[in-house]
């Protein structure tokens, strides 16, 4: 790096370190009991978007590597260590409805909920940015001990119904969201804006009340 000031290398080398790899977030996630599965990455050379196998693919980088994602999604971080050693640039694919369930929210209703939130001095829970979207993650209705009581609502959002909720997704059983610090299309990833700090999870239906406002 001849010629480049030292200020600025240290600067860059900072940068570089402040962001975590993706098996180290993979296995704090584990850490957390939280169950993980490779996701397929963007590509930004070639006649391809995807990584995956899928031509013309419509969600480029956002989707789980294999169909069998449900039954694949684990907190074993022997596997999970294997499977980032083979695919290091895997996207990081964390399923709901299991240990938490996640309101997905336009990026400027999730920063003005946030900011109340804040001023309130109320727990957010873990909160991500996700491109133009906010991520809020909360306690699991959709897990219940009785399955009895297991409730959806109109809300309730899969990967196969997302483009018909453009305003609050929620994503509870049988989805999944794109973790942090995986890769955009756009180049961006998915980033912490209030990350896990071993706190339990916010109730869903207050956190609901702070997006509604």
């Amino acid at each position: 790096m001849v010629g480049v000031p030292l200020a600025r290398r240290t600067k860059k080398r900072a940068q570089k370190q402040a962001r975590p790899t993706r098996i180290t977030a993979v296995l704090e996630y584990a850490a957390l009991g939280w169950p993980v599965v490779p996701g397929a990455h963007p590509l930004s050379h070639g006649p391809r978007a995807c990584s995956c196998d899928r031509v013309g693919c419509p969600d480029p980088g956002a989707h789980p590597l294999s169909p069998a994602w449900h039954m694949q999604a684990t907190t074993d971080t022997t596997l999970l260590t294997r499977w980032w050693q083979a695919e290091p640039e895997a996207n990081v694919i964390l399923p709901t409805g299991r240990v938490f369930d996640v309101f997905d929210v336009p990026l400027t209703s999730g920063l003005s909920a946030l900011t109340r939130i804040d001023a309130a001095d109320a727990h957010s829970g873990p909160v991500a940015a996700n491109g133009d979207r906010v991520l809020f993650y909360v306690a699991t209705r959709g897990n219940p001990e009785d399955e009895d009581e297991w409730w959806s609502c109109q809300l309730d959002c899969d990967p196969a119904t997302i483009d018909d909720t453009p305003g609050l997704r929620w994503h509870c059983r049988d989805s999944y969201v794109l973790a942090p610090p995986s890769t955009l299309p756009s180049g961006q990833h998915v980033s912490w804006l209030r990350p896990p700090d071993g706190r339990p999870l916010p109730d869903p239906l207050r956190i609901l009340e702070w997006l509604a406002d």
